[in-house]
């Protein structure tokens, strides 16, 4: 080995030790050790077999006996018992229920040469499965307002015990301050209230070690409601609202504990209850104080709605008194609690197994607490001390033994017992006397992996006696492993802190003693450590909404086979088949949760795991949601007609809540208003009430997120009455007959009545005729005046009342009796022509005195007698134009030009029309035609055409000729000028246009004259052919094969020079087609005057640019240039009927010509008629 490794035995005399005391290795001699035993308390149900456990070990194997009682007991000798070989474990089989001839104390002893190791005493007791007695009990009888306790009594066993009230459904009995469930499981009710009475109360006692629920008869409580005295006004009444209005409160007085103090003994280690509950009206409060100190900060807490105080833990330091006080609006009662803390024994020094070699001296400590003072005991192989013959080097004082100048044969096994009243415990104390040379019991050539960063723990456990030295040497290194960055434990373990890559190699574990030495070797590998490179980032997600957490971690490529990435949430692990049918899901690194809910908020912890470490990064999930609904709602009563209204907020689901809805309900079960809004900070709000009304409230909250469910109803409330503070809206008298006059109003809501009976006092009088008003009581909402003046004003005012008394003074009003028809016509009704299809109507208008009723307005019904063109008259259609409102003329559009009319004038009201004034005749001007009916080609030549054409279905005047205009359009850059010819004999409807050129296309603008101007443009277009063909574009020869044949050519004639013109234009080339393009575009877009051709939307019906301006020449407008907003007097009155007649709708387009008889400055062209 090393040249010098016995000066590093000298320097290491003081150097870490191995723990004399560490579990001796099994092939070394000792005395036994007790390893499992059963509880001290052993409870036995008759259902089953049980098992008494003693386990222990030693070497030589120990062998087992039993004391039952204080007295010996073979289990093997027992035929209901079966015994385990090489372990003192029997068990006991259950037949027949032969369970309790087991019960008492059993001890284990378990023993060979070397000492004997006893266990604690285990009690074994039998006790029948819990269950409630069968009994009838008869229903508990109560007044609404007095106390009442529902009793449980749960049948007696092993703790932990739940108790539980529900009803018949398995539901749960809701409790609260009033009621709620005490210490011993009975079910206090401070004050009963009617919703209370049931006769399901159900009480469940859960014994959780026997995995027994019991179940108590139904309990039948009946709650006589309170009657409140003198209700009279209102059936909608509320007895409960009323009752807590009205029953005698009384002072608090306890339930629970009876008198005024309570002495109390609480275990030291286990959790004191103190309760107090009180019966009361209003429901007392409860809180607590200690009197002669201060209350325990982190291990008290009051629960049960301040009826129990929980100290946890309890210590010496909770000794003391404490007092609970019950307190409500009459007065407080107090209670006092004096509380002693007691314990059972517990160890304050334990004494321990040791092993020693010869001639050491050993020192055994044995020091107990309790309350009272425990009895000590020590014993020797399970003896009493003082039964056993005394030694010379044993010395015994005040739980102190000592023993001196140990030998080899002196191994032995010591015990201390403590007991009280409260319990008992036991400690075995091995004295293990042997000479031993270091045992290395870790192997040779162990191998250890480490990562950087980390600490890395090399093991050498030996066993030697005295207790060997411990040290560790690096290859290549001749000093002891020391220093800061290196640690040795007491059991040997090399502790490397903060691993680098150099610390990686081979390393030797020296153990030595007085008797010899040993060795072994390990080699350290060292690894890249892990690391979370992108955390999760913490998130606040709406409910329902999708959350996404991010994790990615790097890692040595060593763990590429076993590296894990996992996730837990709130601590617990998040398992790839516990995804909730696929709502959370595990991606690689990405963590999705779908639907978010309430239950998925938390802490979600992202780890990173390889075989040697572990990193962790955290993030939170916080879930947003509407707010929970508001709870506990109270009314208390501060005037007649206005109450407090106070609850409890509910939960905010991490949003803080803004506002409070209050919504209220009266008179429509299940129909509730907006009352009033308020702020999210406030849990009480007063609010103004309306008599005669019982209300109902409910609070919704809300906040970012959205509002709350609404919260349960409150009680009803019902308000006192009152006279109306209202009288009825929208007063009206109307006549429905010449006679008579109806007087209506809106009849008052129920929440305005403010009493029972209501009803209406009308009162009337007509205007400078009466002085005195007329008045009348009625319970409906009009009322009708007989035998009145035809159409005169009446004063009109309604007041409300009910059985209280009248309401306020009511407004008066201007109502009129009955209408009848006007009895004048207008006179002086004359016409004026504005255009050819526009004239005004003025008349005189009828005095206010002849109408008889409210004027309503004029008509005026105009008819076509017949056209001028014509001889005979037509059938007539009456038109009538209606104008609103006291006026003495009227506008009458959408007339045909160059045609006779009549028309008269009369008034209206409410009743009817008027008499009707004397007929009007008059005669509108001629208009500009219509466009021929039709234009086409008729006939071709070799350069020329024949066009043939219809007049003008409406020629609106007499016609004076037509213009025809035409151009060359043919598709190249060149363009025609525009040529016209002027055809000035009115039945002419055929021409041949010559000297056109061969295999051209031309256009043809073709239009009807009348002496107001050119009428609308109609159009042709026609190619001629080289061989002196032609084609209209609509005729015959498209359908003929030599003409599709010929275009098929031209079409590919055309598409081989496009091609041409499209390489020529990627090499740089220009293609002028400017001009092309300017030719073909809409008309309309040209700089042309903004009449021209306005009117068509067909870009073929107007000429190209290069003759647009001797198209234009001499165009003029011979429309009406009035608007339709000159005849909007009328309003939405202004319409036709049902039958045709106008009702308004007039388009006001101005008429425009597309040219003249002036047009081109061209030459005309020759012209054969």
């Amino acid at each position: 080995m090393l040249p010098n490794i016995r000066t590093f035995l000298l320097c290491l005399l003081c150097w870490s030790k191995w723990s004399s005391s560490m579990e001796i290795p099994e092939e070394v001699q000792q005395p036994p050790t007790i390893t499992d035993q059963s509880p001290k308390r052993h409870v036995a149900y008759p259902t089953d077999d049980y098992i008494i456990k003693c386990e222990a070990r030693g070497n030589p194997a120990p062998h087992f006996k039993w004391t039952k009682d204080g007295k010996e007991y073979d289990p093997s000798q027992d035929p209901n018992v079966t015994t385990t070989l090489n372990s003192g474990t029997f068990t006991i089989k259950n037949n027949n229920g032969n369970l309790k001839n087991f019960q008492g104390k059993y001890r284990c002893y378990a023993g060979n040469e070397l000492g004997i190791a006893i266990s604690e005493e285990i009690v074994f007791i039998t006790e029948p499965i819990p269950r409630f007695p069968k009994e009838s009990m008869e229903p508990f009888r109560v007044d609404e307002g007095e106390s009442v306790v529902l009793p449980c009594k749960p049948p007696s066993g092993p703790p932990p015990l739940n108790i539980y009230w529900m009803t018949s459904k398995i539901q749960r009995i809701q409790q609260n301050s009033r009621a709620s469930q005490g210490l011993n499981g009975d079910l206090y009710f401070s004050n009963v209230q009617s919703t209370d009475s049931r006769d399901d109360y159900l009480c469940f006692a859960h014994f959780s070690r026997t995995r027994t629920i019991a179940q108590k008869e139904p309990i039948s409580l009946i709650v006589k409601p309170f009657v409140v005295p003198n209700v009279t006004e209102s059936p909608a009444s509320d007895t409960d609202l009323s009752a807590a209005n009205s029953i005698k409160g009384r002072k608090p007085s306890f339930l629970t504990p009876s008198g005024s103090s309570s002495n109390i003994i609480a275990l030291r280690g286990e959790t004191l209850q103190l309760e107090c509950i009180a019966e009361g009206f209003p429901t007392p409060q409860i809180s607590w104080t200690k009197m002669d100190g201060d209350m325990p900060k982190h291990t008290a807490t009051e629960e049960n709605f301040n009826k129990t105080l929980k100290i946890i833990n309890v210590t010496e330091l909770d000794d003391g008194k404490y007092q609970c006080k019950a307190e409500n609006t009459f007065g407080a009662v107090m209670h006092a609690f004096s509380v002693t803390v007691a314990a059972a024994p517990y160890w304050i020094k334990k004494p321990r197994n040791k092993v020693y070699f010869s001639e050491e001296n050993a020192e055994l400590e044995c020091e107990v607490g309790g309350q009272p003072k425990p009895e000590v005991q020590w014993k020797v192989n399970g003896k009493l001390l003082s039964e056993t013959k005394p030694t010379i080097n044993r010395k015994v004082s005040q739980g102190v033994i000592t023993l001196t100048n140990l030998q080899l044969n002196d191994s032995v096994v010591y015990q201390c017992e403590a007991s009280n009243k409260h319990g008992s415990i036991l400690a075995n104390a091995i004295v293990n006397v042997l000479n031993l040379a270091p045992m290395m019991l870790t192997p040779d050539d162990q191998k250890y992996i480490a990562v950087e960063g980390k600490v890395a723990h090399l093991h050498c456990k030996v066993f030697g006696s005295p207790s060997p030295t411990v040290f560790w040497l690096k290859e290549d290194m001749e000093t002891a492993l020391e220093g800061q960055g290196y640690f040795v434990y007491k059991n040997g373990t090399l502790e490397i802190k903060d691993v680098q890559r150099e610390d990686a190699g081979f390393y030797t574990c020296w153990a030595t003693n007085t008797l010899g030495n040993d060795t072994t070797t390990s080699m350290l590998e060292v690894r890249v450590a892990t690391e979370i490179m992108v955390p999760p980032e913490d998130l606040m997600i709406q409910k329902s909404a999708m959350a996404q957490f991010k994790c990615h971690a790097e890692y040595d490529s060593a763990f590429e086979s076993d590296f894990e990435l996992s996730w837990k949430k709130d601590g617990d692990e998040i398992y790839s088949d516990q995804t909730e049918n696929d709502r959370i899901l595990m991606d690689g690194d990405i963590l999705q949760i779908i639907d978010v809910s309430e239950d998925d908020e938390g802490t979600y912890t992202c780890v990173a795991r390889t075989s040697l470490d572990t990193v962790t990064a955290e993030a939170k999930l916080t879930v947003l949601d509407v707010p929970g609904s508001p709870e506990d709602l109270e009314l208390s009563i501060l005037l007649n007609w206005s109450v407090r209204l106070e609850w409890k907020p509910g939960n905010s689901h991490n949003s803080p809540i803004t506002e409070f809805i209050v919504e209220e309900n009266t008179f429509e079960p299940g129909r509730w208003h907006e009352k009033e809004r308020i702020d999210g900070n406030q849990t009480s709000v007063v609010l103004q009430l309306s008599p005669y009304v019982t209300y109902q409230f409910r609070i919704s909250a809300r906040n970012k997120v959205g509002t709350s469910h609404p919260s349960l109803p409150s009680r009803k409330h019902t308000t006192k009455s009152a006279v109306p503070e209202k009288n009825p809206k929208n007063v009206k008298g109307e006549g429905t007959n010449i006679d008579n006059m109806e007087i209506s109003w809106e009849p008052l809501k129920p929440i305005d009545w403010n009493g029972p009976g209501l009803q209406y006092k009308v009162s009337w009088r007509q205007q400078g005729v009466d002085t005195k008003w007329h008045e009348h009581i009625v319970n409906k909402h009009h009322y009708f005046v007989a035998n009145t003046p035809t159409f005169v004003p009446y004063d009109i005012k309604v007041q409300a009342l009910n059985d209280i008394g009248p309401g306020p003074d009511p407004k008066i009003v201007t109502g009129y009796s009955g209408e009848d028809f006007p009895e004048a016509a207008p006179l002086n009704v004359a016409v004026e022509i504005l255009n050819s299809t526009l004239i005004k109507v003025t008349w005189s208008e009828v005095p206010k005195e002849k109408i008889h009723g409210h004027l309503e307005g004029y008509k005026i019904v105009y008819w076509k007698i017949k056209s001028l063109l014509e001889r005979r008259k037509r059938h007539v259609e009456k038109h009538v134009l209606t104008f609103s409102g006291q006026r003495g003329h009227g506008m009458v559009p959408g007339l045909e030009p160059y045609s006779e009319y009549g028309l008269i004038v009369m008034v209206f009201n409410r009743k009817g029309d008027g008499p009707q004034s004397g007929s009007i005749h008059f005669k509108t001007p001629e208009g500009v035609p219509e466009q021929p009916a039709f234009l086409r080609i008729a006939n071709f030549a070799k350069n020329a055409v024949t066009l043939m054409w219809g007049p003008p279905a409406k020629p609106n005047g007499i016609l004076t000729g037509y213009l025809l205009k035409y151009q060359l359009i043919n598709d190249t850059e060149e363009i025609g000028a525009l040529n016209t010819i002027n055809i000035t004999h009115p039945n002419t409807t055929k021409i041949v246009v010559s000297d056109l050129d061969t295999s051209s296309k031309y256009k043809f603008y073709l239009s009807a004259y009348t002496r107001a101007g050119p009428g609308k443009l109609i159009t042709e277009e026609g190619i001629t052919v080289m061989e002196g063909a032609y084609a209209g574009i609509h005729g015959g020869i498209s359908t003929q094969g030599w003409f599709i044949g010929l275009m098929c050519a031209v079409a590919l004639l055309t598409l081989i020079l496009l091609i041409a013109c499209f390489i020529k234009r990627n090499k740089g080339g220009k293609y002028s087609v400017k001009d092309k393009e300017d030719a073909r575009a809409d008309p309309e877009a040209q700089p042309m005057k903004e009449e021209t051709f306005g009117e068509y939307g067909d870009n073929e019906d107007k000429p190209l640019k290069e003759s647009q301006q001797s198209l234009n020449e001499g165009v003029k407008p011979t429309g009406s240039d009035d608007s339709l907003a000159e005849y909007g007097e009328g309003g939405s009155e202004g319409l036709f009927n049902e039958d045709g007649s106008f009702i308004g709708q007039y388009s006001g387009n101005k008429e425009k010509d597309a040219a003249d008889e002036n047009g081109s400055s061209v030459a005309t062209s020759p012209v054969k008629a």
